[in-house]
């Protein structure tokens, strides 16, 4: 069986992507039955139903047949099983390594996700209630993650040796790259295309920008754009525009116009009016050290996380029942 990829080990991470994606009650006209079998310990439809609820509507947005709706249900409840074996797996071996979470540690955790998110206690249990948690489910919960994080921590972090040498090369990777990026002054004329247009429309619009840009020079583009639409675009950073867009600034000289590329929300020629290359904003070393160590830390956690579930599938016995 196949490891999913691993949720983030940072205890703050973790119990907030809990709290957004909450678990709803189980239905009480649920027909129990057995949904898998790991080493021997069953896990029960009702369970993954639960955790399902909250889902459902959004993975069914859009599905406009009976089979599309079928088909994304079905890879919603296999996504989901996966899960909940993995979350089985954890407390198996929590259960052989004497691994546990007290209630007080909880508590602490649930009071550290309050605070972050600067609400009342009153406030912080409705705002619980309203994604369809109680507070015993949400505890239940909160402790399955401390005690993934627990495993985790005993079982791989020893693995893992962040050295001052593997930050300082992390970060000159990102001053070489900040040194490599590029910045233009540019501008644009613009024709807009609603999210809907119909190939049709696209191909209309296309043409018309085919039409503009054979008249077009440098000289008549500030004009072109009261007329038609767009404007100074001033100077821009990669990753400002979407990646189409910044493909085709790529590509034209500087003092040129470029060829009509689709966005978005319309169709756009571009006028690089002036490119160079952006100095290095990065901060010191000593001012970013901490930050890169914690992301490297990070990365390598979630990758040993991956390798550590995928073993602990490889050696069990795992009997999926739907």
């Amino acid at each position: 069986m196949r490891a999913r990829s691993g949720i983030g080990v940072r205890l703050g991470a973790l119990l907030l992507l809990a709290w957004a994606s909450p678990a709803a009650p189980a239905r009480a006209e649920v027909i129990e039955r057995v949904a898998a079998i790991v080493n021997d310990q069953a896990l029960l439809l009702s369970e993954l139903r639960r955790r399902a609820a909250p889902f459902i509507e959004p993975a069914l947005d859009g599905a406009d047949t009976a089979t599309e709706r079928e088909k994304r249900l079905d890879q919603l409840y296999s996504r989901l099983l996966q899960q909940l074996v993995d979350e089985e797996l954890v407390e198996q071996t929590a259960k052989k390594n004497h691994v546990g979470v007290e209630g007080a540690e909880i508590e602490a955790a649930i009071e550290n996700v309050r605070q972050q998110n600067a609400m009342t206690e009153d406030k912080f249990w409705e705002a619980v209630r309203a994604q369809g948690y109680n507070e015993a489910q949400y505890r239940m919960d909160v402790r399955k993650q401390l005690l993934r994080l627990k495993v985790l921590n005993q079982r791989v972090r020893s693995r893992i040796n962040i050295t001052d040498q593997t930050v300082r090369d992390a970060y000159d990777d990102r001053v070489r790259n900040a040194r490599r990026t590029q910045r233009f002054r540019a501008a644009h004329v613009y024709l807009p295309l609603p999210a809907s247009a119909s190939a049709t429309e696209v191909a209309r619009v296309m043409n018309e920008a085919i039409e503009l840009r054979k008249q077009l020079t440098t000289a008549t583009f500030d004009e072109t754009t009261k007329r038609v639409g767009g404007g100074e675009l001033g100077w821009l950073d990669q990753g400002d525009l979407p990646a189409v867009l910044e493909e085709a600034l790529l590509g034209i000289n500087e003092g040129e116009i470029g060829l009509p590329v689709r966005g978005p929300s319309g169709v756009h020629l571009f006028l690089v009016r002036e490119r160079q290359s952006g100095a290095t904003t990065m901060p010191e070393f000593d001012k970013v050290r901490a930050q890169l160590q914690r992301e490297l830390l990070d990365k390598a956690m979630q990758r040993q996380e991956e390798l550590f579930i995928k073993g602990l599938r490889r050696d069990a016995v795992i009997e999926l029942k739907l």
